[in-house]
This record gives C-alpha cells, sequence and structure tokens, in this order.
C-alpha cells in the first residue's frame, strides 16, 4: 500500500511540475528538459509571487557553490546555476516538490533547463559598469575611516528632523531639500564641510582625472542593516560633474538601472570611494535595495555579504546655473526650458505660415541662387543608393539633391510653391506639400532625405511629427538621412562654414547685423530673438533674417527689404532622443557635420 501512496504522490508531483515547466517556457522561452544540468528553474516561484534572492540563495548554495542566480522582474519564475553538476542533481532531489519558501506556502517546483535566460531580460550583469563610473578600493585607511566616523553622530531611534523612510541624513554646506529634489542655492549652509576631508582631494589628483575637484555640499546618509534608498538620478541642475561617495563602516551592492532595461549591480567595498561622473551621473539611476545582505561574485561562485551599518559622505559641487548636459530625458534643466519655450499648437502653426512659407515663397529665387552645391555627406547617401531605388527628398528646396543619381527614381516635396516652380523648370518630378502630411503610400522609399527642413517646425511634438511621417514613407530596412541646424557653431574650436562666412560678408553690405537684444513679438505671451547672421546662436528658438538684394526678380517692393526666418537649432543629443521615441528605428549613425547635426536611421519595423 505505501508503494501504491509513493507511486501516487510521485505521478501527482510530475503533473503540477509538467503543468509549471509550460509556465517557464511561455514566460520566458527556456525549455525545460529531462536532463541533469548544471541549470535549475525554479518553475512556480519568484519575484512576483515573494520569492527573494537571499532565500533563494539560503536554501539552495547549502547544496554546493553557486554561479548565477537569476530573479525576473515580473516573473513568477527564477533561475540558479550551480558550479558543479553534482550539487544540482543533489539541491533538485532535496528541494523539487519539498521546500515551501515562497509567499504563498507552497512547495517550489522544480526543473532541469538547456540554457540560462541571460540575454532576453535584462538580467543583472556583475562583469561591468556603468559608463563613467569608477570604484577605488581602500581609498582611505582605517585610521582615516574612525576619524570621519567620529565627524558625526546619529540619533538611533530615528525618530529626529534629519530621519527619512529609509535612513538619517546630515548635510554640510548646502542643504539638499527632498521636497524639491535640489538645493536652495542661496541659503548657504554655516555648518561646511569638516576641514578634517579636506585630505580626499589631495588623494583624489592622484588617482582619478578630476584634478582640480573641490566639493562644496557633503550629504551624510547613515544606513541600518536592512535600509537602503530609492532609485534616482541627482538632480541635474543642482550639482556639477561628479559626484563622490565614500563607504564608511560596511560595504553594500548599489544597483545601477538604465532606461535602456539594463541592471548592473556595482559592489562598494568598505573605505571605497565611489566616482559618478558622465553618463553614470546623467543617464543612470542608482539605488540601494532595503536587506540585510548582498549577493556578489566571487572566485569560488556568488557569494553572500552581511550588510553591517553604513555610512556614506556624498561629496558634491553646488552647479551655478543650468546643466547643459546631452542626457536631456532626465534632465531637469532641458525639460524645464522645453516646457517654457515650447509654442503651443496654434501659434506653431501661424508661426510657421507668417515665418516659414510666406518667406520662403517670397525669397526663392534669391534663396535658390544661393544653393548650387550640395554637401558631400548626403551626396554620398544619395549615390549610395541601390540601381532601381526610390529617393524621395522632403523639404527639396531648389532639387539640388535631385538628379544627381542617374540608377534610382528621385522625386522631391515641398511647402514653398514657389521653390516648387523652380524645381519644375529643372525638370525634376516635384510635388507640393507639407513635410507633417506627406501624400505618398506607407513603406514606398528605400532612401529619403530632409535636409535643413525639421528646424522650421516650431515645438518638439511637430518635429517628432516630421520624423515619423518620413519613417511611415521608408520601407523596412529604408534609411533615412537628416540634418538639421546645430546651436553650436563652433564645435571642438573649429568654426563652422555658416562661421566662417562672417569676415567674407563683412568686406559687402550682404550682412545683416542685428542687435542681439532685439526681439519680435509673436503674439500676446511669446516674443522671438531676432540672430545675428553669421554669429554663434545664443537661443535656441530664433527668427534668422534673409535680406533680398537689389536686381533680384521679386517685385521692387521687396527689394532690400529684410525677411525673419524661424529656425529651432539643435543642442547637441537633441535629434537622437527625438528619433528614439520611434520604436520602429535604428539609428545607424550620429554625427556632426559643418554646424548641423545629422542622423542616418533605418526603418526596422511597422
Amino acid at each position: 500500500m505505501e508503494n501504491i501512496n509513493a507511486i501516487k504522490d510521485t505521478r501527482k508531483l510530475y503533473r503540477k511540475v509538467k503543468k509549471s515547466q509550460h509556465i517557464v517556457e511561455k514566460q520566458t522561452g527556456i525549455r525545460c528538459i529531462m536532463n541533469a544540468t548544471k541549470d535549475i528553474a525554479i518553475c512556480n516561484a519568484g519575484l512576483v509571487n515573494g520569492l527573494s534572492e537571499e532565500v533563494v540563495f539560503e536554501n539552495f548554495a547549502k547544496y554546493g557553490p553557486l554561479e548565477k542566480l537569476i530573479m525576473l522582474p515580473g516573473k513568477s519564475c527564477a533561475f540558479v546555476s550551480f558550479k558543479m553538476l553534482e550539487s544540482a542533481m543533489v539541491a533538485y532531489n532535496n528541494i523539487n516538490g519539498k521546500l515551501n519558501i515562497a509567499q504563498d506556502n507552497k512547495p517550489l517546483h522544480l526543473s532541469y533547463v538547456e540554457a540560462l535566460p541571460e540575454n532576453l531580460f535584462n538580467t543583472p550583469n556583475y562583469e561591468e559598469k556603468p559608463p563613467g563610473l569608477f570604484v577605488v578600493n581602500d581609498f582611505i585607511t582605517e585610521d582615516e575611516e574612525q576619524l570621519l566616523l567620529s565627524l558625526v553622530t546619529f540619533n538611533e531611534t530615528e525618530n529626529d528632523s534629519t530621519s527619512l523612510k529609509h535612513r538619517q541624513v546630515r548635510h554640510y554646506g548646502y542643504e539638499f531639500r527632498y521636497d524639491i529634489n535640489n538645493v536652495d542655492k542661496n541659503e548657504p549652509l554655516l555648518n561646511k564641510i569638516p576641514v578634517e576631508c579636506d585630505f580626499l582631494w589631495d588623494r583624489l589628483k592622484k588617482c582619478s582625472d578630476f584634478k582640480s575637484f573641490c566639493p562644496d555640499q557633503l550629504t551624510v546618509n547613515y544606513y541600518k542593516p536592512g535600509q537602503g534608498i530609492p532609485p534616482h538620478v541627482d538632480t541635474h541642475s543642482a550639482f556639477e560633474d561628479p559626484l563622490l561617495s565614500l563607504s564608511l563602516g560596511s560595504s553594500v551592492v548599489m544597483d545601477f538601472r538604465h532606461d535602456s532595461g539594463k541592471h548592473i549591480p556595482v559592489f562598494l567595498p568598505q573605505r571605497s570611494l565611489a566616482i559618478m561622473s558622465g553618463e553614470s551621473r546623467y543617464d543612470w539611476t542608482h539605488g540601494i535595495t532595503p536587506r540585510k545582505m548582498d549577493i556578489t561574485p566571487s572566485e569560488n561562485g556568488l557569494t553572500v555579504v552581511q550588510r553591517g551599518t553604513r555610512t556614506s559622505f556624498t561629496f558634491r559641487k553646488v552647479l551655478l546655473g543650468d546643466c547643459h548636459c546631452i542626457y536631456t530625458n532626465k534632465c531637469d534643466s532641458f525639460i524645464k526650458k522645453q516646457k517654457a519655450d515650447e509654442i503651443k499648437e496654434n501659434l506653431a502653426i501661424e508661426l510657421e505660415k507668417t515665418h516659414v512659407h510666406n518667406v520662403y515663397d517670397t525669397i526663392a529665387d534669391h534663396f535658390s541662387d544661393t544653393r548650387h552645391k550640395p554637401w558631400p555627406n548626403v551626396l554620398d547617401f544619395v549615390q549610395s543608393l541601390e540601381i532601381g531605388s526610390v529617393l524621395v527628398d522632403v523639404g527639396c528646396g531648389n532639387g539640388k539633391y535631385l538628379g544627381h543619381n542617374r540608377n534610382v527614381f528621385d522625386l522631391g516635396c515641398d511647402s514653398s510653391a514657389s521653390l516648387i516652380n523652380v524645381c519644375k523648370t529643372r525638370g525634376f518630378q516635384v510635388f507640393t506639400c507639407n513635410c507633417l502630411n506627406i501624400p505618398l503610400r506607407n513603406n514606398i522609399a528605400d532612401g529619403i532625405i530632409s535636409i535643413a527642413v525639421i528646424h522650421h517646425l516650431a515645438n518638439s511634438e511637430r518635429r517628432l511629427q516630421a520624423i515619423k511621417e518620413l519613417v511611415r514613407v521608408l520601407r523596412i530596412n529604408g534609411k533615412a538621412l537628416i540634418y538639421v541646424w546645430a546651436k553650436d557653431q563652433n564645435k571642438n574650436q573649429e568654426k563652422s562654414s555658416y562661421l566662417k562666412q562672417d569676415r567674407k560678408n563683412r568686406k559687402s553690405d550682404s550682412i545683416i547685423s542685428v542687435d542681439k537684444t532685439e526681439t519680435i513679438a509673436i503674439n500676446e505671451d511669446v516674443s522671438l530673438p531676432v540672430h545675428t547672421n553669421r554669429t554663434q546662436f545664443q537661443h535656441q528658438d530664433v527668427l534668422v533674417p534673409w535680406k533680398l538684394k537689389n536686381g533680384q526678380k521679386e517685385n521692387d517692393e521687396n527689394e532690400n527689404k529684410l525677411f525673419l526666418r524661424f529656425y529651432h537649432v539643435f543642442q547637441e543629443g537633441e535629434l537622437d532622443e527625438l528619433c528614439k521615441k520611434l520604436n520602429n528605428i535604428e539609428i545607424i549613425k550620429s554625427y556632426y557635420d559643418q554646424g548641423n547635426w545629422c542622423i542616418l536611421l533605418k526603418k526596422i519595423g511597422q
């Protein structure tokens, strides 16, 4: 009878495990197998039903050293990899159907798997660090650690005014206000950074590239075992680059996460200095998961490091003014300026009509006379298209990029009827349209160019819509090349051709010099600055003058008249961030070309 009951129990467990295996395969695509391997799936428990990293390690590591432990966000399964096959087999036999450690108190169902889902779900990567992050081990001695710890004391009851939900804090130099996520730069504290910290800066010069860094703000965080700090990016406009974090009293794992889904746990040993600079400072969140132990890699596989009471000294330099980084998605200065400068839709339409469409219709002949020579990189793109390809030039102007590749069928479009007429006299296939609504079918173009067009659109939504239209018309694997004016016309101390023409123009009366403080009222709420031609841009949304010369074909009433064209000149990285909002494209190349930000992209999906 006992044998019969044992057989029934085994069959019952088999059916349950089989059902759980289907869930694993459905959620991850990883195939469960009967043959023993070093890799085991926990089929019916994961992060979503309360299983933790620590509990898995504690119960599996007793059977042998582990190589990997993978907890998948949003999944009801997990994976464990042993260093030795024998260990995996012992764990399987002792845990499968017998151990109740999940939140629902049901026994774990295990299965051997043929592979681990390392690259499918952006699982933690212990082998690398975020770009710009440096960890200097043993940055201070034990005696120096005790000296720094003696500078500040904390209330063990955690009920004073400096207590936060997850930790206690002290501020020196400037108070970081968590209600506004910034510092009050006009209200420095009487308590400055203790002079006992000064020895750190000479040492920093010897082991890093930050030779001149001298902080004026210090935040001291006090963590008991089990406490942490939520994922965050230090406010861009609050502090300069870099941020320094000194770990005292205990080691910890700090989790860095990127919008791409990438997760990198970084082990910060006791007395180490973490230097967060560049991308790691501006574009990755960092945080500490509340727990009492950390799992870290070692020579013998994964190991557990128990947390003690940790005090971190975070040194920063208060930023005077706004942030001008390229990581605009998380930059509060950029977002604030974007909201303040954003032009509403109805006004944008009117602004483009008056200061783009009407102007180009009026100056078309004169404009065309100044546009002859194609830019080499654009010409290379046009001539790279294969025989029989369809090329569309959106915003073709006078057609200077049409007709250069006799092996393709090319056509152009532009919002200016006058410029389209210029193209027609040259024998090009062209039509009039707005780049926001191109009257062409989906998926018909092998190549598209949009050269000096999108910067004439008056708000970010319209600029994004124009890019969406370009991509819509492209075939799958078709490519688009986009050029827009750059705000920085003197990148890497090399003047663009736009600035170089200044000296040439000053020899004649053709340069249009305008008082830099002059603005033109667009309506009651919005005024735009008038740019001085052939000079560095001071603003992103500007009116750029155009002056018709005597003897042009336009009506006499327009001779020597000043016309103002609207431009939104792009910051570095801004065009890339705009394109990244589309999930059906791949950016092949992004570059700077003579005062223009340029991007080459490929359509990879509908």
